[in-house]
């Protein structure tokens, strides 16, 4: 068996297979893309005199694949240039080439027969000891491998990523009975850690453990609207993130999945099962109507949901018409809407008799039921399912979390009050005096199985702060942040904030925790686990107090601000920021002093202020051009204007980055910056990168003068964009954010190549910033922010 995955080859490149292959090249392993041979010539092809012998025409799908991963939305790829890594090639003329790679993965179309003429050639091609999987999301594992070799058939197994695979987090494994067990520890060590994915194994199943859930509760959905007599609408605006699920909700997941996708899915299962659960997964007929009308969802501007102008329509399934889009009304949403916390809102809304509900109680208690009746048959565990519908789903809660959530015996009371069978082992279990499936004990947890409490497995690399917290207390906390002891000497500082927004709170937190750690730690990280990492500084506040006059508030704030950053920066412990998802504005500007940024494949980093009619307050314009500066070894061949022109456009024109991968081309990241494949590793990587530093003898940097621009610098940094306002492009007080911006980079009115201190570009930095605040446009744009959520151009 080997050992590491140095290369890989995909067999199949449609939408599925090519964002497999983009996900490899993501994480820098060469993919060879295979597909098969095209039967005919295209005219444009005839017309540039090419054959069917041509190798142009010959890997035509898996090229024309290949290209369109630069144009998918959302981005397979987390950098374009990680399109070089995939190879194009074709069935007939590179399957000997599988003899190179160390993991094939077959993703063709789901027939059986097809499958497995696939999977023979491979058998012939491969080398001794490779890794083989499907990647299917329904067909039976154990069918495909049937007249395969004793090798082949040790190395192969079923692996259902789901799409888009950049995105979503769960990757099913589904071994066979023949399936080597060091194959599957080695994928689900892979999958976790280079993969970056939530890994449960799954048993060999029609479509095994999240969509045989999922679908089942989507069609439980489906039927109860019909039954209950709710609109589309209705039923999306209950079944979002009021109960815990992602703001798509039912109606607009099932348009983005595209429903020929589903039924394929649901109709998988009911052609596999018996009974009861056989007539749930019958397609109501307006959804069979709905196929064969094409209206498939967003890939066919129609679906559920349907775009007339500005106006999103619903379908009405009685009459087949779109009608305008409803809301359900009812005093159970508006006392959930204000019950603090999923626990409390999803008991308010459960135990509920009104329409809400009753509608919630036919959708949710079934699909409860369900699951506790798959457990054994789909997954060996309660703990496989939860977390299948959470990484696949998007769920909050999986099943079982959720009973618990609202009570055991309270559900169970429920459920048999309307009428359903609730599982043997549950009562059983309730007899047996256990109130929940999970128990948290000491820190550690552990979950029900057959009889008894069991330890959750859990990757050492996950660090819960809710359970860290638990166990260890809290150094020191304040509305805004606290200060935990994540062991081996290291501190972490916990944004928990409204949104993690910037305030007193936070920079008092941060100052505390430099102190602290100084005296007492190795070091420290800065992280969380709330949505985004930090969108910014308390823009409303800012705007209040600018709105009140209140300008020595605010320069307060400005001033205590950037301290805070240059206490990060010139801490005698390192301080390792660990951001992800939305890392904007100072959330940027916490993390570009730090001694490293440990940063998650996924965060959108950028200095957005411009966006708000402002520039960075905090030194983020300094330390951003320090760091560009820094990318230059020793300054040799320096060019001090190209430098400072970067800086001025990427926070001109707010770029953000679309990838921890992107974040280090537009140099927020650079040679002293790791990147975390997996974001539940994030806060261990950045731990285990604190302990490394302090382990090399860290020293902080050295204060230094830094050289500027000066005057010239600035007249040429604004040439674009005067240009761009006498074209109309940009308007006046976009050109006057320009000016502030350019002169703050420049190092103001001094000769070129003067080299200036730190304060001295910090005291620029905060004038401007008042100067801007002061102005009523940007005040108009910070209030159009609030309120919108988007930039005003005004």
């Amino acid at each position: 068996m080997i050992d590491r995955i140095k290369k890989a080859a995909v067999l199949g490149s449609g939408v599925m297979g090519s964002g497999i292959a983009a996900h490899l090249a993501n994480i820098g392993i060469p993919v060879l893309l295979l597909d098969i041979v095209p039967h005919e010539v295209t005219d444009e092809e005839k017309n540039k005199g090419l054959t069917l012998a041509d190798s142009e025409v010959r890997n035509r799908l898996s090229n024309t694949s290949r290209k369109k991963l630069l144009k998918q939305k959302p981005a397979p790829l987390t950098v374009k240039k990680n399109l070089d890594l995939i190879e194009a090639g074709n069935f007939d003329d590179d399957m000997h080439k599988l003899s190179e790679v160390d993991w094939i993965i077959e993703v063709v179309v789901e027939n059986l027969a097809i499958k497995q003429k696939v999977l023979a050639l491979v058998d012939r091609y491969r080398k001794q000891g490779s890794i083989i999987s499907s990647n299917t999301s329904g067909i039976s594992v154990e069918a495909m491998q049937e007249g395969r070799t004793e090798d082949f058939k040790q190395h192969f197994l079923g692996t259902h990523f789901f799409n888009p695979p950049r995105y979503l987090k769960l990757l099913e494994l589904i071994p066979t009975a023949n399936t080597d067990q060091k194959v599957l520890t080695f994928m689900k060590t892979f999958g976790e850690d280079t993969l970056g994915k939530g890994v449960v194994i799954a048993k060999d199943t029609p479509n095994f453990i999240a969509n045989r859930i999922g679908t089942y509760g989507l069609l439980v959905t489906v039927n109860e609207m019909l039954s209950g007599s709710y609109s589309v609408g209705e039923v999306d605006s209950i079944t979002g993130p009021l109960i815990g699920r992602p703001k798509s909700a039912t109606f607009r997941t099932l348009d983005v999945v595209g429903l020929d996708t589903f039924a394929h899915v649901a109709d998988n299962v009911y052609n596999q099962v018996q009974g009861q659960e056989k007539d749930v997964f019958e397609i109501p007929q307006f959804m069979r109507e709905m196929l064969d009308n094409g209206w498939l969802g967003s890939k066919a501007g129609k679906g559920f949901y349907y775009k007339s102008g500005k106006e999103i329509l619903e379908l009405n399934p009685q009459t087949m018409e779109y009608e305008p889009k409803k809301k359900l009304q009812a005093a159970s949403i508006e006392f959930a809407k204000q019950a603090k916390g999923l626990q409390n809102k999803l008991k308010t809304l459960i135990f509920s008799e009104d329409r809400a509900g009753k509608l919630l109680q036919h959708i949710i208690l079934p699909t409860l039921v369900y699951s506790a009746q798959l457990v054994g048959e789909i997954a060996d565990d309660i703990v496989a399912i939860d977390r299948a519908m959470k990484w696949g789903f998007g769920w909050e809660l999986g099943p079982f979390e959720l009973w618990d959530a609202i009570g055991v015996q309270e559900v169970v009371t429920l459920m048999e009050t309307t009428g359903l069978d609730v599982p043997d082992w549950v009562k059983n279990m309730l007899e047996k005096g256990n109130e929940a499936f999970y128990r948290l004990e000491n820190g550690v947890q552990f979950f029900y199985h057959n009889g008894q409490y069991r330890q959750v497995e859990q990757n050492q690399k996950v660090i819960n702060l809710k359970t860290t917290k638990a166990v260890n207390g809290v150094i020191k906390k304040n509305s805004g942040a606290s200060l935990i002891d994540i062991g081996d000497d290291v501190a972490l500082l916990e944004f928990h904030s409204k949104s993690n927004a910037i305030g007193f709170d936070i920079i008092q937190m941060i100052n505390y925790a430099i102190t602290e750690v100084e005296k007492n730690y190795k070091g420290l990280v800065i992280g969380n686990q709330g949505k985004n990492f930090c969108v910014g500084a308390n823009l409303g506040m800012i705007l209040m107090e600018a709105q009140d006059d209140n300008y020595y508030e605010i320069d307060l704030v400005i001033r205590q601000f950037q301290q805070a950053m240059m206490n990060i920066k010139y801490s005698q412990k390192p301080v390792v920021v660990a951001p992800f998802a939305m890392t904007l504005g100072g959330g940027t500007e916490i993390c570009l002093p730090a001694s490293s940024i440990q940063a998650s494949s996924e965060t959108y980093m950028g200095l957005v202020e411009v966006g708000v009619g402002l520039i960075p307050g905090g030194g983020g314009n300094k330390e951003y051009y320090i760091k560009q500066l820094n990318s230059i070894p020793n300054y040799t061949d320096l060019d001090l204007q190209a430098v400072a022109n970067k800086v001025f456009e990427t926070i001109a024109m707010a770029k953000v980055s679309s990838s921890g991968a992107e974040a280090f081309e537009l140099q927020y990241l650079n040679q002293r910056d790791k990147i975390s494949m997996n974001s539940d590793h994030l806060l261990y990587d950045a731990k285990q990168r604190v302990l490394t530093l302090y382990g090399e003898g860290y020293l902080p940097p050295v204060r230094e003068k830094i050289p500027v621009v000066g005057e010239t610098g600035y007249a040429t940094m604004l040439l674009g964009a005067q240009s761009m306002y006498l074209s109309g492009f940009i308007s006046e007080h976009d050109l006057k954010i320009a000016k502030k911006l350019a002169h703050v980079i420049a190092g103001g009115s001094v000769p070129y190549g003067t080299k200036v201190d730190e304060q001295y570009l910090l005291d620029l930095e905060k004038e401007a910033f008042l100067s801007l605040v002061s102005e009523a446009k940007s005040q108009q744009r910070m209030q159009h922010m609030l309120l919108k959520g988007k930039p005003l151009r005004n």
